[in-house]
């Protein structure tokens, strides 16, 4: 069973207005979580992976190559459930209570998931999580919650591509407009009750 590219949940120029081009979606998704699922049904053809689900191959996959590259195509995928054309500001609902609950308020949440995602040195995620209470978690590269066994709720990507056509270098301009702007509470809401 191949890995395929997962259809966006919006249109490539849905974020023009929220701080996302269509270019840079074009590149970090026709261009990068593309090249992952590629890579990935190359690498699984012929093996004991070949009709696995995601899921599985990144559990049971080693360091190197099999796991980079099943990883990045499940969080990218994630990722993008994460964004949305109406998205971003306060959440309310089960889930604001449950960051009221966890860190005080909003303000306090977006101040330490802010401060993960800028910290996170090179390349990287920042999570929200549940691991039996709501934590933030910045993971590098293609590493990811499910890997180690915690609930993903939210993420944002910072690697260079997921910002530098719109941001250049401002990462930190790129995170205050992801939770202003972009992040669909509704997406944390599902993972959250599940």
């Amino acid at each position: 069973m191949a890995i395929e590219l997962p259809e966006l949940p919006f249109e490539k120029d849905a974020l023009e207005s929220r701080g996302l081009s269509a270019e840079t979606i074009e590149y970090h998704y026709g261009k990068h979580h593309a090249t992952y699922v590629k890579t990935l049904n190359d690498l699984i053809a012929d093996t004991e992976h070949a009709d696995a689900d995601l899921e599985t191959i990144i559990k049971e996959a080693p360091d190197g190559p099999l796991f980079n590259n099943s990883a990045q195509v499940w969080n990218h995928t994630f990722y993008w459930h994460c964004l949305s054309p109406t998205g971003g500001g306060e959440p309310t609902g089960e889930v604001g209570d449950a960051i009221n609950s966890a860190f005080g308020s909003y303000d306090d949440f977006a101040s330490e998931f802010t401060e993960a995602a800028k910290t996170q040195f090179g390349s990287g995620w920042a999570w929200l999580v549940d691991d039996g209470g709501l934590k933030i978690m910045k993971t590098a590269n293609a590493d990811l919650p499910l890997k180690h066994d915690v609930k993903a709720l939210l993420t944002i990507d910072v690697w260079e591509h997921a910002y530098y056509i719109d941001w250049r270098n401002a990462r930190p301009d790129y995170i205050s407009n992801f939770l202003a702007q972009l992040v669909n509470w509704d997406f944390v809401a599902q993972n959250h009750a599940s």
